[in-house]
């Protein structure tokens, strides 16, 4: 039995404007992260991968397209509505397009900062951690494959 009672939070709280929207981050432990993406419509999250942090995305309002992809293949581009998830693994590419204002659950395994971002329209581009698959050499394992919702 805990020693206190839970402390009653405010979410909004935690929000983290960004410039396709915010986030705001409802669960921050040890084991697991979760958040809400609120994306506005027509704007876009980087095109990235995670070098170790595992998510699944909820898209609980609006619709989105989302490009998904290996490392090295072709980007697939996949209309979600809410209701529909996503479970995306470690080194799996993907982008986030608000086709409506849009707000997407995500939970994840812990590592928040682990984002590598490949292309961005806001100049927050970044270079590939030394030893990743995307540094030449580098020796990061395969991605495992994405489950994508199917197509309506």
């Amino acid at each position: 039995m805990p020693d206190r009672i839970p402390e009653i939070t405010r979410a909004d709280a935690t929000r983290v404007e960004k410039p396709w929207g915010y986030e705001i981050r409802w669960a921050i432990t040890d084991r697991y992260l979760g958040k809400i993406l609120h994306v506005n419509r027509g704007e876009a999250l980087s095109l990235q991968y995670h070098e170790r942090k595992d998510e699944w995305l909820l898209v609980s309002k609006g619709t989105i397209d989302i490009e998904i992809g290996k490392l090295d293949g072709e980007l697939e581009k996949v209309r979600m509505n809410a209701g529909d998830s996503v479970h995306m693994p470690p080194l799996t590419r993907h982008r986030l397009t608000a086709v409506d204002d849009a707000d997407i659950f995500e939970v994840s395994t812990p590592e928040i900062d682990d984002v590598v971002r490949l292309e961005d329209r806001y100049g927050r581009a970044t270079p590939p951690p030394r030893g990743s698959r995307r540094e030449p050499g580098g020796t990061s394992p395969q991605g495992g494959e994405a489950k994508l919702p199917p197509v309506k």
